[in-house]
């Protein structure tokens, strides 16, 4: 475990420090190529630059890589390569917008590489019940996880700051988890993940510089699946990521197909005449969670996105209770 110290530190200071640095010359960069969106709950006419994924990706691969050059393990390069491959795929949609079938089936793809590296165990484990060995059913799951993960992760970017500070929740509780049921090394492998999304939120939060856009969303919730899948913890990191989950499945349920965000034509929230943020009565929208949260009537952005956020406290809390409950499985 002492051996671990100076990679996690030297991988986390790496991860924080490059992204915290290389986002405001990014922002600078896509505003003066007017790669720029209107912030929709904004009063005034704000143009925020987008997408953020670069900067992302660089804190990702250089911090990982460190850490591959002191373990040497096949589970870092198969999360190297599945988060470059989900940016790679959010950055194409980024610049032109897909149909609604070609980031699950791409992000399917981007899951081979686990495979193929053999970076996954493939029992089950579930809290209290036990290890459940299922090795062909689990290369199946592998493929469903990283779409899950990713497009869970960019159905949440619907506000300034909630996809970065949900992550930075998620990710930091998964990682309590995995040194909980003693994978240490996946735990600080996992590490920089919660860093380089806190250095993020910096000029994600309101009032946002900059969106992360498809390519930074899909970038953070592969790696997020990627990690769960390599560290044997997927239901523990499904618990932390519940209601991200709950909002995929509201909007699903709801649209009753794979449709991009974009091509919907029902708002589930429009805004008050000072702005705050209100849920519709417009039966074609989709059900969202912060059309639930706004249920009880308006609020303003920042207080919707701190419900978010304690929201995902308390399913970090019931993850790190879970990893308690499964106890020592590796």
């Amino acid at each position: 475990m002492t051996e671990l110290i100076i990679p996690a530190i030297v991988s986390c200071f790496v991860a924080f420090f490059l992204v915290f640095v290389m986002t405001p010359p990014l922002i600078k960069f896509l505003e003066k190529r007017n790669m720029v969106v209107k912030d929709m709950n904004k009063k005034e006419d704000v143009m925020v630059a987008r997408p953020g994924g670069l900067a992302l990706i660089v804190g990702i691969i250089a911090s990982e890589m460190i850490l591959y050059a002191f373990l040497q393990m096949n589970e870092i390069l198969a999360i190297i390569i599945t988060t470059s491959a989900a940016f790679a795929i959010g950055y194409v949609d980024d610049r032109k917008v897909m149909g609604g079938w070609f980031k699950p089936v791409a992000l399917a793809l981007a899951a081979i590489p686990i495979i193929a590296l053999g970076a996954y165990n493939s029992d089950l484990a579930f809290p209290i019940f036990g290890v459940v060995q299922i090795p062909v059913l689990y290369l199946a799951l592998i493929i469903f996880m990283i779409p899950i993960t990713g497009n869970t992760i960019n159905s949440i970017d619907v506000l300034n700051g909630v996809a970065s500070g949900f992550m930075v929740i998620a990710s930091f509780s998964l990682s309590i988890c995995l040194f909980i049921v003693q994978n240490y090394e996946i735990a600080i492998v996992s590490l920089p993940l919660g860093f380089i999304s806190l250095a993020f939120y910096k000029y994600h939060k309101i009032p946002s510089k900059i969106f992360p856009g498809d390519s930074g969303a899909l970038t953070l919730g592969a790696m997020y699946g990627a990690i769960a899948i390599v560290g044997g913890v997927e239901i523990i990191a499904a618990v932390a990521l519940l209601p991200a989950v709950i909002n995929s499945f509201l909007f699903l349920s709801s649209v009753k197909k794979i449709v991009e965000h974009r091509q919907i034509k029902g708002k589930p929230v429009d805004h008050t005449d000072d702005f705050r943020l209100r849920a519709t009565s417009d039966k074609s929208a989709p059900i969202t969670l912060v059309r639930l949260i706004l249920a009880g009537g308006p609020l303003s952005e920042k207080q919707v996105g701190y419900a978010i956020f304690k929201l995902a406290i308390f399913s970090g809390i019931l993850a790190i209770i879970t990893a308690f409950l499964m106890g020592v499985t590796f």
